[in-house]
């Protein structure tokens, strides 16, 4: 799991003026304001970004086949318009949402990223932020739904954003009770 200042230097070290950057950006902001899972992510099709009521909206399609639909967070609406608008993808409805990158030309083809071009993507946008701690995939999915708790959210609408099925669940990914201070550890004066 990434602390608020890690995901925030994550995202914001990420540059957008390559359509790679856009994707990545894109990618890593669904995951974490969303609580997406990766497998889910990769499966999406331009047409799963979509505005209803004057917000952009996400349409998820989670395992068993479930679908999942979710309002975007202001950032991630940004980042999703920035990346469809800016790769002009917007027209291909049934083209996959984040595909995989041309060798190393920064361009993107039409194919859809694998999980472990998401893992391998995340390894290189952590170095190059500085970020030391150990992620994957996973860790945004924990990231989001840890913060969302902290800041006053309920446990039964994470575990409805997150799509569990149960909240015991969902509260495992909470890891608000975890963090012990520095403060604490200095108490120890040995």
């Amino acid at each position: 799991m990434l602390s608020v200042d890690e995901a925030r230097a994550l995202l914001n070290t990420i540059d957008a003026s390559s359509p790679v950057g856009m994707r990545d950006r894109a990618l890593i902001g669904l995951m974490v304001y969303t609580f997406a899972r990766v497998g889910a992510a990769i499966k999406m099709h331009v047409k799963d970004v979509y505005v209803q009521g004057r917000r952009t909206w996400v349409r998820l399609h989670e395992k068993g086949g479930k679908r999942h639909e979710m309002p975007c967070h202001h950032n991630l609406e940004e980042y999703l318009q920035t990346y469809i608008e800016g790769e002009q993808i917007g027209a291909d409805a049934k083209g996959y949402l984040f595909r995989t990158a041309l060798g190393r030309t920064k361009q993107l083809s039409e194919r859809p990223m694998s999980q472990a071009d998401v893992y391998r993507m995340i390894g290189r946008r952590a170095e190059d932020a500085g970020v030391h701690t150990k992620i994957g995939c996973h860790s945004f999915r924990a990231t989001g739904i840890t913060e969302y708790l902290s800041n006053g959210g309920k446990l039964e609408v994470a575990q409805q954003m997150a799509n569990h099925e149960s909240a015991r669940t969902t509260g495992l990914y909470g890891r608000r009770n975890d963090r012990v201070s520095l403060d604490e550890v200095e108490r120890i004066l040995i």
